[in-house]
């Protein structure tokens, strides 16, 4: 028995090498650079391509990958936190292809549930509402420090988001930052980044 034990904790090393700590990919819905040591990504950019797009979502889930070792369903169970999407799914639902690559693991972080389903909703309506008249582009970084907690399933929390959404129209840049934690403010405009 300790001996099974020993090699399932050895089995993602064995199945993916030696662990990177930055690997780039770029799709056609997003790009993104993914820690395999933290099973987070580091930051995505996206484009908003679908602002009033219909796709049904019905019967997807987050799927992982065969050449990166990604978070998976275990790091969510029985915490606060919510597969959140990056690249969100409502911004790519123009086709069930599409709106399926938003569901890779790769565009998953684990955000607080609370801020996943609150204000960082709300800002995401919010871009789509830009992106019905002029083009927006969207950049996450997510922030790992002291504060950034490594789950017993492997993958670490990270401590907060900054996301910044890029105006084509007036070369201007909306920025924000919110704490990985349930929010103390109702707005997400109290999050913003004075420019």
């Amino acid at each position: 028995m300790k001996s099974i034990l020993i090699s399932l904790l050895f089995l993602p090393t064995l199945l993916f090498g030696q662990l990177r700590d930055s690997v780039y990919v770029k799709n056609e819905i997003f790009e993104v650079v993914y820690s395999e040591i933290l099973e987070q990504p580091k930051w995505i950019k996206y484009t908003v391509l679908c602002p009033e797009g219909n796709a049904s979502r019905t019967g997807m889930d987050f799927f992982t990958h065969n050449t990166i070792k990604t978070s998976d369903a275990l790091d969510y169970v029985k915490n606060v936190y919510d597969k959140g999407h990056l690249a969100p799914a409502a911004d790519f639902n123009c086709t069930k292809e599409m709106l399926k690559q938003t569901f890779s693991y790769l565009n998953c972080a684990l955000q607080n549930q609370y801020l996943n389903r609150g204000v960082w909703r709300f800002l995401e309506a919010h871009e789509r509402e830009l992106a019905k008249n002029e083009k927006i582009s969207v950049m996450i970084v997510l922030v790992f420090d002291e504060k950034s907690e490594k789950l017993p399933s492997g993958a670490t929390v990270p401590s907060g988001f900054y996301k910044y959404i890029y105006l084509e129209s007036t070369k201007n840049t909306l920025k924000y930052y919110f704490p990985n934690e349930t929010p103390t403010k109702a707005k997400f405009t109290e999050y913003q980044i004075p420019n």
